[in-house]
């Protein structure tokens, strides 16, 4: 089953990595075929005290029993019971909009970062402040600083996350005597040699378009720091500012590297090369683990940080797509909600989690992980000791913005690197229109 794609829904018109995370525990793809379930029939009728509505997006089988035991675990604690209205994954988040300003569940799944801050500036969504008293201390700073919404307030409560890293194999690093390279520099002679050797130094598949925005954050916030990138992708900064062109022309000099045929290759069958031994490197989330079926593979796979680029910014900024829990506009059970999100909040609820999908980690640094594998444990340490924390571009940023401009634009780029200053300069007028409108 490890071999499907997470959700199988990858291979929708405009996919974006999005729609990878909940079937990130590879079995998860299992759930694909489910039918919808409706709405459980709570919503607008009067609020019982004993019952809290939550809305969510999590349709494959892997999640959908974690969640479930979660709040079966709530309730034996609480007596309130958790009324969860599961929509397809897709489906929910184009219906986000619409559907948050009707009458929603009380409670429902969404992502850390810019995706939250825009429904909280839209005030479609209501500040947790209240439950961050009780639960900050399990939170490093990065994570607190991803539930926050512009106004300062908090708006979400983080249950897991994993990160992006470049990936490789212990046994091809041995055999060739490589270095872990922590330099741009080093990178460089290092895909070198790996050509030298007749390996492909980095697997690459953007068949599906959003790989690619993967690579991008990585050489941006290297090379020009969290804050502008952060900027950047809220639609602040100019696309065609030379800081942005430095980092496409940092890429430029990496592509000879990239694994050749990539647009009609997928994250799948790139990881494969990985596996076969045939790729030395791969930059992905922590997900591409799925792909390593058998356990002496698993065993052989490790990770090492995007190289510095830029010593003012080091390795500090780690890209972690966190997903969590939002709590729509006016809830019709204020206190029960506030009780199921400090009981979300806790290393118990991320433990029940991660017990039925141990391809992601806990958000808290207060989680235990005496269950976790050796590269789970080594993905928390890098995300719990980061100074900040992205999300991806398509989080981070308006996601129509993504899907209709960044997407292709980065595949142009990729297939005509020499063409980027015109590329630029019509992703900015397109970013303009875009983020103009409400």
């Amino acid at each position: 089953m490890h071999h499907l794609s997470p959700s199988g829904r990858l291979s929708l018109p405009s996919p974006s990595r999005r729609t990878l995370l909940r079937g990130i525990g590879g079995a998860a793809v299992l759930g694909a075929g489910l039918p919808l379930l409706s709405a459980c029939g709570s919503s607008g009728t009067a609020a019982d005290p004993k019952t809290v509505t939550l809305g969510s997006n999590a349709s494959d089988a892997v999640p959908k029993k974690a969640f479930a035991e979660i709040y079966a675990a709530f309730k034996k604690q609480s007596g309130i019971a958790v009324d969860v209205n599961t929509k397809d994954h897709n489906t929910f988040q184009e219906q986000i909009n619409s559907y948050l300003q009707g009458t929603p569940d009380d409670v429902f799944n969404w992502f850390a970062g810019y995706r939250m801050q825009f429904f909280a500036a839209k005030k479609l969504a209501s500040p947790v402040d209240d439950v961050w008293e009780k639960i900050g201390g399990n939170f490093p700073d990065a994570m607190k600083q991803l539930s926050k919404g512009e106004d300062g307030k908090y708006y979400f409560v983080p249950l897991y996350t994993y990160p992006w890293a470049l990936f490789y194999r212990k046994s091809v690093f041995q055999q060739h005597g490589y270095q872990v390279p922590t330099t741009w520099d080093q990178l460089v002679a290092l895909c070198k040699q790996m050509k030298k050797d007749g390996l492909v130094p980095i697997a690459f598949g953007d068949k599906d378009a959003w790989p690619a925005m993967g690579t991008f954050d990585q050489i941006n916030f290297r090379l020009n720091g969290y804050d502008f990138h952060k900027s950047l992708m809220a639609g602040k900064e100019a696309w065609t500012d030379p800081k942005v062109k430095a980092a496409f022309d940092h890429w430029a000099e990496l592509l000879p590297y990239h694994q050749d045929g990539f647009m009609g290759r997928t994250w799948q069958d790139a990881a494969q090369t990985l596996v076969s031994k045939k790729a030395g490197m791969y930059l992905l989330g922590s997900f591409v683990a799925q792909q390593f079926t058998n356990k002496a593979d698993a065993d052989d796979l490790d990770f090492f940080a995007f190289p510095e680029i830029n010593s003012a910014f080091g390795q500090d900024t780690v890209e972690a797509p966190t997903d969590g829990f939002m709590v729509s506009k006016s809830p019709k059970n204020h206190d029960g909600v506030v009780k199921l999100l400090e009981f979300l909040g806790t290393p118990e609820a991320e433990q029940i989690y991660l017990k039925a999908d141990s391809s992601v980690v806990a958000a808290s640094s207060k989680a235990d992980t005496s269950s976790y594998t050796a590269l789970q444990k080594k993905a928390y340490t890098m995300i719990s000791e980061a100074k900040s924390l992205t999300q991806f571009m398509d989080r981070d940023s308006r996601p129509d913005f993504t899907s209709t401009v960044m997407q292709p634009s980065l595949q142009k780029f990729l297939q005509n690197p020499k063409g980027v200053d015109s590329l630029l300069s019509s992703i900015e007028r397109q970013k303009k229109t875009i983020f103009a409108s409400a």
